[in-house]
Protein backbone atom coordinates (compact mmCIF):
# COMPACT_ATOMS: atom_id res chain seq x y z
CA UNK A 1 0.00 0.00 0.00
CA UNK A 2 1.40 3.41 -0.96
CA UNK A 3 1.45 6.46 1.28
CA UNK A 4 2.05 10.15 0.82
CA UNK A 5 4.47 12.64 2.31
CA UNK A 6 1.46 14.21 4.04
CA UNK A 7 0.74 10.91 5.79
CA UNK A 8 4.38 10.65 6.89
CA UNK A 9 4.12 14.16 8.32
CA UNK A 10 0.86 13.30 10.09
CA UNK A 11 2.46 10.23 11.65
CA UNK A 12 5.42 12.33 12.75
CA UNK A 13 3.13 14.86 14.43
CA UNK A 14 1.11 12.10 16.07
CA UNK A 15 4.05 10.04 17.32
CA UNK A 16 6.83 12.58 17.81
CA UNK A 17 9.21 10.27 15.93
CA UNK A 18 11.59 11.42 13.19
CA UNK A 19 10.57 11.68 9.54
CA UNK A 20 12.72 8.76 8.40
CA UNK A 21 11.45 6.59 11.25
CA UNK A 22 7.86 7.41 10.29
CA UNK A 23 8.52 6.58 6.65
CA UNK A 24 10.10 3.27 7.65
CA UNK A 25 7.13 2.50 9.93
CA UNK A 26 4.64 3.03 7.12
CA UNK A 27 6.76 0.93 4.76
CA UNK A 28 6.84 -1.93 7.27
CA UNK A 29 3.09 -1.80 7.88
CA UNK A 30 1.94 -1.36 4.28
CA UNK A 31 0.78 2.19 4.94
CA UNK A 32 -1.49 1.27 7.88
CA UNK A 33 -1.39 4.43 10.00
CA UNK A 34 -2.44 2.84 13.31
CA UNK A 35 -0.18 -0.16 12.82
CA UNK A 36 2.67 2.22 12.02
CA UNK A 37 2.12 4.02 15.35
CA UNK A 38 2.36 0.68 17.16
CA UNK A 39 5.47 -0.23 15.17
CA UNK A 40 7.13 3.06 16.13
CA UNK A 41 6.24 2.57 19.77
CA UNK A 42 7.62 -0.94 19.82
CA UNK A 43 10.83 0.14 18.12
CA UNK A 44 11.09 3.15 20.35
CA UNK A 45 10.71 1.07 23.47
CA UNK A 46 13.32 -1.36 22.20
CA UNK A 47 15.68 1.54 21.63
CA UNK A 48 15.01 2.99 25.09
CA UNK A 49 15.80 -0.38 26.65
CA UNK A 50 19.30 -0.05 25.21
CA UNK A 51 19.66 3.12 27.28
CA UNK A 52 18.90 1.38 30.58
CA UNK A 53 22.55 1.45 31.61
CA UNK A 54 22.84 5.19 31.09
CA UNK A 55 22.94 7.54 34.05
CA UNK A 56 19.83 9.66 34.43
CA UNK A 57 20.77 11.95 37.30
CA UNK A 58 19.04 14.96 35.74
CA UNK A 59 15.33 15.71 35.85
CA UNK A 60 13.01 17.77 37.97
CA UNK A 61 10.96 17.77 41.14
CA UNK A 62 7.29 18.70 40.75
CA UNK A 63 5.20 19.74 43.73
CA UNK A 64 1.52 20.47 44.22
CA UNK A 65 -0.56 21.32 47.29
CA UNK A 66 -4.33 21.29 47.46
CA UNK A 67 -5.81 22.00 50.87
CA UNK A 68 -4.45 19.43 53.30
CA UNK A 69 -3.06 17.21 50.56
CA UNK A 70 0.40 17.69 49.10
CA UNK A 71 2.52 15.71 46.68
CA UNK A 72 6.01 15.67 45.21
CA UNK A 73 7.39 13.54 42.41
CA UNK A 74 10.82 13.19 40.85
CA UNK A 75 10.94 12.62 37.11
CA UNK A 76 14.42 11.60 35.95
CA UNK A 77 16.18 12.00 32.62
CA UNK A 78 19.72 12.12 31.23
CA UNK A 79 20.24 15.81 30.41
CA UNK A 80 19.23 19.18 31.77
CA UNK A 81 18.14 20.11 28.24
CA UNK A 82 15.39 17.48 28.32
CA UNK A 83 14.60 18.28 31.98
CA UNK A 84 13.79 21.85 30.96
CA UNK A 85 11.68 20.92 27.94
CA UNK A 86 7.93 21.67 27.96
CA UNK A 87 6.95 18.04 27.27
CA UNK A 88 8.98 16.79 30.21
CA UNK A 89 7.64 19.47 32.57
CA UNK A 90 4.07 18.82 31.45
CA UNK A 91 4.41 15.11 32.19
CA UNK A 92 5.80 15.79 35.68
CA UNK A 93 2.89 18.17 36.34
CA UNK A 94 0.38 15.58 35.16
CA UNK A 95 1.88 12.92 37.44
CA UNK A 96 1.96 15.10 40.55
CA UNK A 97 -1.63 16.20 39.90
CA UNK A 98 -2.63 12.54 39.68
CA UNK A 99 -0.92 11.81 43.01
CA UNK A 100 -2.79 14.66 44.70
CA UNK A 101 -6.18 13.63 43.37
CA UNK A 102 -5.93 9.83 43.41
CA UNK A 103 -2.95 8.76 45.53
CA UNK A 104 0.61 7.60 45.00
CA UNK A 105 -0.43 4.27 43.46
CA UNK A 106 -2.17 6.08 40.62
CA UNK A 107 1.15 6.89 38.94
CA UNK A 108 0.82 3.55 37.14
CA UNK A 109 -1.89 5.21 35.04
CA UNK A 110 0.82 7.30 33.33
CA UNK A 111 3.03 4.37 32.27
CA UNK A 112 1.98 4.60 28.63
CA UNK A 113 2.61 8.35 28.54
CA UNK A 114 6.05 7.83 30.09
CA UNK A 115 6.86 5.22 27.45
CA UNK A 116 5.79 7.64 24.73
CA UNK A 117 7.96 10.35 26.29
CA UNK A 118 11.01 8.08 26.08
CA UNK A 119 10.39 7.70 22.37
CA UNK A 120 9.80 11.37 21.71
CA UNK A 121 12.69 12.74 23.78
CA UNK A 122 15.06 9.80 23.11
CA UNK A 123 16.41 9.58 26.66
CA UNK A 124 16.24 7.23 29.61
CA UNK A 125 13.25 8.66 31.47
CA UNK A 126 11.83 7.13 34.62
CA UNK A 127 9.87 8.04 37.71
CA UNK A 128 11.81 8.48 40.95
CA UNK A 129 10.44 9.17 44.42
CA UNK A 130 6.71 9.74 44.83
CA UNK A 131 5.53 11.45 48.03
CA UNK A 132 2.01 12.25 49.21
CA UNK A 133 1.00 13.92 52.47
CA UNK A 134 -2.61 13.85 53.62
CA UNK A 135 -2.32 16.09 56.67
CA UNK A 136 -4.51 15.56 59.71
CA UNK A 137 -7.24 18.08 60.38
CA UNK A 138 -5.82 21.23 61.95
CA UNK A 139 -2.26 20.49 60.85
CA UNK A 140 -0.25 22.68 58.52
CA UNK A 141 1.75 21.62 55.47
CA UNK A 142 4.86 23.69 54.88
CA UNK A 143 6.69 23.49 51.58
CA UNK A 144 9.68 24.73 49.70
CA UNK A 145 10.77 24.07 46.13
CA UNK A 146 14.17 25.32 45.04
CA UNK A 147 14.09 26.38 41.38
CA UNK A 148 17.19 26.18 39.22
CA UNK A 149 17.27 26.65 35.47
CA UNK A 150 13.50 27.05 35.40
CA UNK A 151 12.76 23.70 37.07
CA UNK A 152 12.36 22.37 40.59
CA UNK A 153 15.47 20.55 41.81
CA UNK A 154 15.06 20.35 45.60
CA UNK A 155 11.68 20.02 47.27
CA UNK A 156 10.60 19.60 50.89
CA UNK A 157 7.21 18.97 52.47
CA UNK A 158 6.68 19.30 56.23
CA UNK A 159 3.56 18.48 58.22
CA UNK A 160 3.32 20.32 61.53
CA UNK A 161 0.84 20.71 64.35
CA UNK A 162 0.57 23.82 66.50
CA UNK A 163 2.37 25.89 63.88
CA UNK A 164 1.41 28.66 61.50
CA UNK A 165 2.15 28.63 57.78
CA UNK A 166 5.20 30.89 58.15
CA UNK A 167 6.92 28.60 60.66
CA UNK A 168 6.11 25.50 58.61
CA UNK A 169 7.57 27.16 55.51
CA UNK A 170 10.71 28.22 57.38
CA UNK A 171 11.26 24.66 58.60
CA UNK A 172 10.85 23.39 55.04
CA UNK A 173 13.42 25.91 53.78
CA UNK A 174 15.83 24.87 56.52
CA UNK A 175 15.42 21.18 55.69
CA UNK A 176 15.97 21.80 51.98
CA UNK A 177 19.48 23.05 52.59
CA UNK A 178 20.43 21.19 55.80
CA UNK A 179 19.33 17.84 54.31
CA UNK A 180 18.41 15.93 57.49
CA UNK A 181 17.96 12.19 57.12
CA UNK A 182 15.77 11.66 60.20
CA UNK A 183 13.32 13.67 62.28
CA UNK A 184 14.63 12.81 65.77
CA UNK A 185 17.92 11.40 66.94
CA UNK A 186 15.93 8.49 68.36
CA UNK A 187 14.90 7.68 64.79
CA UNK A 188 18.46 6.98 63.68
CA UNK A 189 18.81 3.17 63.38
CA UNK A 190 21.16 1.55 65.87
CA UNK A 191 23.17 -0.04 63.05
CA UNK A 192 23.76 3.37 61.47
CA UNK A 193 25.05 4.75 64.76
CA UNK A 194 27.22 1.67 65.28
CA UNK A 195 28.81 2.04 61.85
CA UNK A 196 29.46 5.74 62.43
CA UNK A 197 30.95 5.03 65.86
CA UNK A 198 33.29 2.42 64.39
CA UNK A 199 34.46 4.87 61.73
CA UNK A 200 34.96 7.63 64.28
CA UNK A 201 37.01 5.34 66.50
CA UNK A 202 39.38 4.63 63.61
CA UNK A 203 39.59 8.34 62.73
CA UNK A 204 40.25 9.30 66.35
CA UNK A 205 43.01 6.69 66.76
CA UNK A 206 44.61 7.79 63.50
CA UNK A 207 44.74 11.31 64.90
CA UNK A 208 46.97 9.99 67.67
CA UNK A 209 44.56 10.71 70.54
CA UNK A 210 45.38 9.04 73.89
CA UNK A 211 43.75 5.63 74.18
CA UNK A 212 42.15 6.53 77.51
CA UNK A 213 40.42 9.54 75.91
CA UNK A 214 39.17 7.85 72.75
CA UNK A 215 35.84 6.66 74.20
CA UNK A 216 34.88 10.12 75.42
CA UNK A 217 36.01 11.81 72.21
CA UNK A 218 34.06 9.36 70.09
CA UNK A 219 30.93 9.85 72.24
CA UNK A 220 31.11 13.57 71.57
CA UNK A 221 31.59 13.06 67.86
CA UNK A 222 28.65 10.66 67.68
CA UNK A 223 26.50 13.37 69.25
CA UNK A 224 27.77 15.75 66.58
CA UNK A 225 26.80 13.21 63.93
CA UNK A 226 23.28 12.99 65.36
CA UNK A 227 22.98 16.78 65.23
CA UNK A 228 23.90 16.63 61.57
CA UNK A 229 21.37 13.99 60.53
CA UNK A 230 18.35 14.61 62.82
CA UNK A 231 16.18 17.60 61.88
CA UNK A 232 15.16 18.56 65.40
CA UNK A 233 18.79 18.49 66.57
CA UNK A 234 20.21 20.59 63.75
CA UNK A 235 21.33 24.19 64.32
CA UNK A 236 18.62 26.34 62.78
CA UNK A 237 19.69 27.90 59.48
CA UNK A 238 18.52 31.41 60.41
CA UNK A 239 19.99 31.32 63.92
CA UNK A 240 22.59 28.62 64.47
CA UNK A 241 22.71 29.34 68.21
CA UNK A 242 19.36 27.55 68.44
CA UNK A 243 18.32 24.08 67.38
CA UNK A 244 15.28 23.48 65.21
CA UNK A 245 13.55 22.00 68.28
CA UNK A 246 14.13 25.24 70.20
CA UNK A 247 12.88 27.37 67.32
CA UNK A 248 9.59 25.52 66.90
CA UNK A 249 8.90 25.52 70.66
CA UNK A 250 5.62 23.83 71.50
CA UNK A 251 4.83 23.12 67.84
CA UNK A 252 5.48 19.61 66.51
CA UNK A 253 6.92 18.32 63.28
CA UNK A 254 4.83 15.29 62.41
CA UNK A 255 6.86 14.27 59.38
CA UNK A 256 8.95 15.66 56.54
CA UNK A 257 10.16 14.47 53.17
CA UNK A 258 12.81 15.74 50.81
CA UNK A 259 13.15 14.95 47.11
CA UNK A 260 16.20 16.20 45.29
CA UNK A 261 17.78 15.96 41.85
CA UNK A 262 21.36 14.73 41.76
Amino acid sequence: MSFTAKEVQALRQSSGAGMMDCKRALENTNGDFEAAKIWLREKGLAASAKRDDRENAQGLVAMQISGNVAAMVKLKCETDFVAGSPLFKDEADAIVQLVVTKGAEAVSERSEQLDDLKITLKEKIELGEVVRFDAAKGNIIGSYLHIQGGRGVNGVLVEMSGADSELAHDVAVHAAFARPKYLRKEDVPAEVIAMERATLEVVTRNEGKPEAAIGKIVDGRVQGFLKDVALLEQPYAKDDKKSVAQVIGSARIIRFSQVEIG
